[in-house]
């Protein structure tokens, strides 16, 4: 941190939860919450910010504070500034995007100490194919002394309602572009942004598609070259914590703080979309994105279901004029922490919101179970991800879209703990880094409230066959330590530029051509080296006015080959998008490969500058009849080439030999 960074200053916000100290100090008076109730309007305020909704739609349509009359974009309708919305079809409607609007506006809670309001839609069967077949109740809180607000939401699909799909829900914020351009997501993510006029004509160029623009005459000079893409700012569910703005003419932060990613689809690694140009601040709850229908929730006739979304804590600060504004994340980051520490809340009034008595907690430990990794003991699951979501097969977590998910990372020593999960039925599930494949706990797990379940230690064994004769990359479910070259000079997101995410520059499928004009990648075990030598995805090869399907070569030695034996390749694949893989031994021509995943994934990760999406793991039996002594080489062909982003990301690759007899008890 620059010395420039070294005063200590006083921010000028509350706390949250009831008045906690946020890095700040607190507000004259502690004034109490006051609700005002007007004709078309619902006014919050607590004597430190003032937050308007239509009423009885409550859409946020004003944010007041530290004298900015309105943080969102006044430029906007009303109904274009903070709102929840979704994405929804059925049978007989395309998807179709809807401004979650109530029509009934309810007070839950009014006194000095805290306010909570609701705006409510009700679904009957006469809006059949007109409106999406959920009841949904849009909750929003303040909290005495509090420098901010909540908000949450509780969709519910009865049981004899029609079927349905859900391909997205969020909570959008849209920020006034006169005072919020400085946009932080990580210590290592934050930069000033470009304004929404910058995407637009004449001032950009279109790319690759419509997400994506080359800014070419930016309002700030300083930006012109530069590629604008809100998919290079995604992040995993378990990394958003804390994203937002800054105004640094009047040293101000708007802040989305996610204390839990509980009610997220997908586990702690899904990816979703943060903030970016807008300025814009999400909150993603369900999406697609970097995984394709398998996360779209589908609902049939009937089904059952409610869920609660958040609750979200809209966080403000400010600083003195003379303040360095950059000190606004880092007191940001505090009140994440303290945020964390409050949940689950205990404010909410809603019933289907459940507090922390309400709730119960697992404890275990993990250990891994390798005899060719050590003969003699077993292994501590270190570092390993451990979770709770609906039963299912192994791995299905990753999928999962409809239900909760509460998930924790083991300690050294393989030691966990699950706090505050709701009441229901789960499968315990896990992964190791290090370590392909996934863990379940075959007993279900029965959750009640205050109930400590102790599972004592549990065993995964990854799958293995037999000795490791090679080996390539590392098994953390990523393509991130695979090679990802410099982006053509006049494609540069100058944020990424020796960073650590260098993956997330755009146009790097095209490199692939460049470096490989004309033959395919060729990686020799034991010469070559994966960080520098495997590209990050196999992509299609540009040529002429298409592209072509690209087969790369692993070539490696053996000293000896049992011909009668069976050996093992393992494919673990990060991220697959309209791919296939097809695997050949020594014999690059045959019609009939030895193995295909056939066509897989709807990711779409290379073109979202993601390293990872779906996982996917392939044990595919190579006979020992089809190897021989000496030089031998794998084939990996990607044939599809319909388009540039049709790919696959790998995450680790291992050719096993035949069990040896030491092993066998």
């Amino acid at each position: 941190m620059s010395s420039s960074r070294s005063k200590s200053w006083m921010f000028c916000c509350g706390g949250g939860g009831g008045g906690g100290g946020g890095g700040g100090v607190d507000p004259p008076a502690q004034q109490g919450v006051q609700l005002r109730i007007l004709d078309r309007y619902v006014v919050l305020e607590n004597g430190i910010l003032q937050v308007t909704l239509s009423k009885p739609g409550g859409i946020v349509t004003g944010i007041s504070y530290n004298g900015i009359d309105n943080m969102l974009e006044v430029r906007n309708g009303e109904d274009n500034r903070g709102y929840w919305d979704l994405v929804w079809n059925d049978a007989n409607t395309p998807g179709t995007f809807d401004v979650i609007k109530g029509s009934n506006f309810e007070i839950i809670v009014s006194n000095d100490d805290q306010v909570e309001v609701s705006f409510t839609r009700q679904w009957d069967p006469s809006l059949k194919g007109k409106a999406v077949p959920l009841n949904i109740d849009k909750r929003f809180i303040m909290l005495r002394g509090s420098s901010g607000f909540y908000t949450y939401a509780i969709y519910q699909h009865l049981s004899d309602w029609p079927a349905f799909s859900m391909g997205e829900t969020r909570i959008t914020f849209k920020l006034n572009k006169q005072w919020f351009q400085y946009m932080a997501l990580a210590d290592d993510r934050q930069r000033q942004m470009p304004l929404p006029d910058d995407r637009m004509p004449p001032r950009c160029q279109p790319l690759a598609y419509p997400e994506a623009v080359l800014l070419t005459n930016p309002v700030d000079p300083n930006l012109k070259g530069e590629v604008d893409d809100k998919y290079q700012y995604s992040c995993d569910n378990k990394d958003i914590k804390v994203h937002g703005w800054i105004c640094s003419a009047q040293p101000t932060g708007f802040w989305q703080i996610t204390p839990s990613y509980e009610y997220r689809s997908g586990g702690p690694v899904k990816q979703n979309l943060t903030s970016h140009v807008g300025p814009t601040s999400l909150s993603v709850f369900l999406s697609a994105h970097y995984a394709g229908d398998p996360l779209v929730p589908k609902f049939n006739d009937g089904e059952p279901w409610k869920k609660v979304f958040g609750p979200v804590f809209i966080y403000c600060n400010s600083l003195p004029t003379d303040a360095d504004w950059h000190w606004l994340w880092e007191d940001a980051k505090q009140q994440m922490m303290l945020q964390t520490q409050m949940w689950p809340y205990s404010f909410p009034a809603s019933d289907d919101f459940p507090k922390s008595d309400q709730r119960g907690n697992v404890n275990g430990r993990l250990l891994v179970q390798d005899r060719y990794v050590n003969s003699d003991d077993y292994i501590l699951a270190n570092r390993a991800y451990v979770g709770l979501a609906l039963p299912g097969n192994a791995g299905s977590w990753q999928t999962e879209c409809k239900g909760y998910q509460f998930w924790t990372v083991a300690d050294d020593n393989g030691f966990f703990s699950i706090c505050g999960v709701r009441e229901g039925e789960y499968n315990l599930y896990a992964w190791v880094p290090g370590f392909i494949g996934d863990y379940k706990c075959d007993a279900a797990i029965t959750i009640t409230a205050g109930c400590d379940v102790e599972l004592g230690d549990l065993l995964f064994e990854p799958p293995r066959d037999g000795p490791t004769l090679w080996e390539i990359g590392i098994p953390d479910r990523t393509a991130a330590e695979f090679y990802a070259p410099d982006p053509n000079p006049n494609y540069v997101n100058r944020l990424y530029v020796n960073h650590p995410d260098r993956f997330r520059q755009y146009g790097l499928w095209e490199r692939y051509t460049e470096l490989y004009p004309n033959e395919d990648l060729v990686y020799t075990i034991g010469l070559s080296d994966y960080r520098k030598d495997w590209f990050f995805a196999q992509v299609p090869r540009k040529k002429d006015n298409g592209y072509v399907g690209t087969t790369w070569q692993v070539k490696y030695k053996l000293d000896e080959v049992n011909q009668k034996g069976n050996y093992k390749l393992r494919l673990a694949i990060a991220s697959a998008s309209l791919a296939e893989v097809q695997v050949r031994i020594n014999d690059p021509n045959t019609n009939r490969p030895l193995f295909t995943t056939g066509l897989i994934g709807r990711d779409n990760s290379i073109a979202r500058h993601g390293i990872h999406g779906l996982y996917w793991l392939y044990s595919v039996d190579v006979p020992g009849s089809k190897l021989v002594q000496g030089d031998n080489t794998l084939f990996l062909t990607q044939p599809r080439n319909q388009s540039p982003f049709q790919g696959i990301l790998y995450d680790y690759i291992r050719l096993e030999g035949p069990p040896t007899p030491t092993t066998i008890e």
